[in-house]
């Protein structure tokens, strides 16, 4: 259900990934010197749906970045949370151990708790 569920959403996305890299195969110059017009040093030419592409790619990466980032302290507070969890299994480990050893064995065990 699940890969279902997937190719139902990608099966679209991909389409027009297609449908824009078959309308945009233009040639564009990427110049990245804002001085010279005329003859740019470092420009490029590539197809215009590869700058789209690029320009997609390149924020989903800055926005998967940002997200981790922001995630950082509910990260850390998760670690310190599950330090303390096993910390105090532990103790109450011990404690039941110790209790146990310390029983009266001709005392009847307690009831429980209703």
């Amino acid at each position: 259900m699940l890969a279902f569920l997937k190719a139902l959403l990608l099966l679209p996305v991909a389409l027009l990934v297609i449908l824009l890299s078959v309308a945009n195969r233009a040639p564009v110059t990427v110049s990245l010197d804002p001085f010279s017009k005329g003859a740019p040093e470092l420009a490029v030419t590539v197809p215009l749906y590869a700058l789209v592409l690029a320009a997609v790619a390149l924020g989903m990466l800055i926005g998967g970045v940002a997200a981790w980032m922001a995630g950082g302290r509910q990260r850390q507070a998760g670690r310190a949370s599950r330090r303390e969890a096993s910390r105090l299994r532990s103790e109450a480990d011990r404690l039941r151990a110790s209790l146990a050893a310390s029983r009266d064995p001709a005392l009847p065990p307690p009831r429980p708790a209703s």
